[in-house]
């Protein structure tokens, strides 16, 4: 076990590095001058040499990154323009916004997708079947911007049920159910989609499972079909779901860009937008980074995981 955990960290270390490049050039390409974009098209040109003097755009790229990564390695994410204040000081204050959100997307797609999954397997080509069929089909071609502005205008607006935006009250706020009431129905459109793809893929895998030989043994021996179901065949076909779980929490992050932005949710996907307007660099790469290294360590932790189901599973 600890041999497999060391290698899958061994293993990280090119791939940080190479979201790391990635990040920093996506960045470096985009058209026109940081500077200029940040002061205004009034600023003189002194201004906009000052600046990109103090941002280190006047060095070349090369040098620009390794003192980038060097820094990121320190800690140290540099100052935001825009907000005037350290970037990491500002990620800090946002991520615990965003990984609620997205716990509670992926906590919701986790528990209905499979329930649904197994149950469709169980009642294939029964009415059960045919609606969780229907229902996931929706889910997964529907865009969640989209669907999260119809669940303002329904369930905020209309029926007035849930908070229209954000995360606490104006007004006497902040408790633990204030936060939970403006939680639901962002975390609920965010996971639609994911609840889909593990409810599709929960499904076809129990109907594969289910079919072994050690299914028709374990009934053979007078098991009752409950048992035969959670103990024998969901076990076996969780071994399969366990990634598709990790992946799903990928989107579930990167969903919450647009998710936060429809529903003012203070977490670093709202950030990002901001960012990008305003075009504050550092914030940006900071937010990005701290999302891809969120997103390796919980493949990792998924792996591991995997690995302990199944320890036959060694790659």
């Amino acid at each position: 076990m600890h041999r497999y955990i060391i290698k899958r960290l061994a293993l990280m270390i090119p791939v940080l590095l190479g979201i790391s490049v990635i990040v920093f050039l996506i960045m470096e390409l985009i058209p026109g001058d940081p500077a200029q974009a940040i002061l205004g098209s009034f600023a003189t040109p002194e201004n906009v040499a000052r600046l990109n003097a103090e941002l280190g755009l006047d060095k070349p790229l090369v040098q620009r990154y390794f003192i980038w990564l060097g820094n990121i390695l320190q800690g140290d994410f540099g100052r935001s323009i825009s907000l005037d204040r350290p970037v990491i000081n500002e990620i800090r204050d946002r991520l615990g916004p965003t990984l609620l959100l997205a716990g509670s997307s992926l906590i919701f797609a986790a528990l209905f997708g499979m329930i649904a999954g197994v149950v469709a397997a169980v009642k294939q080509f029964g009415w059960q079947d045919s609606l969780f069929t229907f229902v996931v089909l929706i889910g997964i071609s529907t865009p969640s911007f989209w669907l999260g502005l119809m669940f303002v205008l329904l369930f905020s607006v209309q029926l007035g049920w849930f908070p229209v935006s954000g995360m606490t009250a104006v007004v006497g706020g902040g408790g633990v159910l204030d936060v939970v009431h403006h939680l639901i129905l962002p975390a609920v459109t965010l996971g639609i989609v994911a609840t889909g793809v593990i409810a599709r893929l929960t499904r076809s895998t129990m109907l594969e499972v289910l079919r072994k030989d050690f299914i028709r043994s374990a009934r053979a021996k007078g098991l009752t079909e409950r048992s035969v179901i959670i103990k024998h065949a969901y076990k076996n076909a969780l071994v399969s779901i366990i990634p598709v779980l990790g992946i799903q929490t990928g989107f579930v992050i990167g969903g919450a860009v647009y998710i936060e932005t429809v529903f003012q949710w203070p977490g670093i996907g709202r950030m990002l937008v901001t960012a990008i307007q305003t075009r504050d660099i550092l914030l940006v790469q900071g937010g990005v980074v701290v999302i891809a290294v969120i997103y390796v360590l919980i493949n990792l932790t998924v792996d591991v995981v995997q690995h302990v189901l199944d320890p036959r599973i060694d790659a």
